[in-house]
């Protein structure tokens, strides 16, 4: 049975930061392409950031480009994504996908939320 599990998200202040984490079992994890994607309230879900298999490629959206760091650990199965520099507009819930060849997953998301 795949799953992917994250966690991580919270609320924090306009400015501050946060680590979210997805750890995978029921893959071999270093075949994947991992990503990050959010939703916000009313609005469709989108690319945050991507990592290639053996992390030697990420790519950002220009939204979060210089303040988001995705990074992998292939022999912990698992996916981070450093947020910093949070703004309001931050605020969704973050998910993480596993993807190779026509196959994907996606973990159930964690909320977070950026607020004074």
């Amino acid at each position: 049975q795949v799953q992917l599990v994250e966690c991580g998200g919270g609320v924090v202040q306009p400015g501050g930061s946060l680590g979210l984490s997805c750890v995978a079992s029921g893959i071999t994890f270093s075949r994947y392409v991992m990503s990050w994607y959010r939703q916000a309230p009313g609005k469709e879900r989108e690319l945050v950031a991507s990592i290639g298999s053996d992390g030697g490629s990420t790519n950002y959206a220009d939204s979060v480009k210089g303040r988001f760091t995705i990074s992998r650990d292939n022999a912990k199965n698992t996916v981070a994504l450093h947020l910093s520099g949070l703004k309001p507009e931050d605020t969704a819930v973050y998910y993480c996908k596993a993807k190779y060849s026509l196959t994907q997953y996606w973990g159930q998301g964690t909320q977070v939320t950026v607020s004074s």
